[in-house]
């Protein structure tokens, strides 16, 4: 089974429930999802409680166990956790596909950062057609 890492921010309630969505259509279409904010347990919890080496070696082993990377990349700029996992997936040759709702601040010739642009295998800018994307996975 392919393993999928869900890379995004997970900290507002609705960027939370945005992960959840995706991780039920990507595990209804047959992947094993590694959702950060699940599985390394990265919550506000957590965080209150200082384990921040913990959550951070959850999220690098479920990046170094994954076969590609979903990564949402919604808001003004993309969240800075995101664009770590998405330097470390590419430096490890995975497949990136981004996922961008957010119509704001894009161009015809960049939809987000270059850098981050540049890492990407796919970029969609909706649901239906990441998971047209996300067939050639299966």
């Amino acid at each position: 089974m392919t393993t999928i890492y869900l890379a995004g921010a997970l900290f507002s309630q609705a960027e939370r429930e945005f992960n959840k969505n995706l991780q039920k259509i990507m595990t209804e279409m047959g992947f094993s999802v590694f959702l950060p904010q699940e599985d390394a347990e990265d919550n506000k919890d957590q965080r209150n409680d200082r384990n921040q080496s913990g959550i951070f070696n959850n999220c690098f082993g479920g990046l170094q166990k994954s076969d590609l990377v979903v990564a949402v990349l919604e808001g003004v700029d993309v969240d800075s956790g995101t664009a770590w996992e998405l330097g470390y997936a590419y430096a490890q040759k995975k497949p990136i596909v981004g996922i961008r709702t957010d119509f704001r601040i894009q161009t015809p010739d960049e939809r987000v950062n270059l850098m981050i642009q540049e890492t990407l295998s796919d970029f969609v800018d909706n649901v239906d057609d990441l998971k047209e994307v996300l067939k050639k996975y299966i």
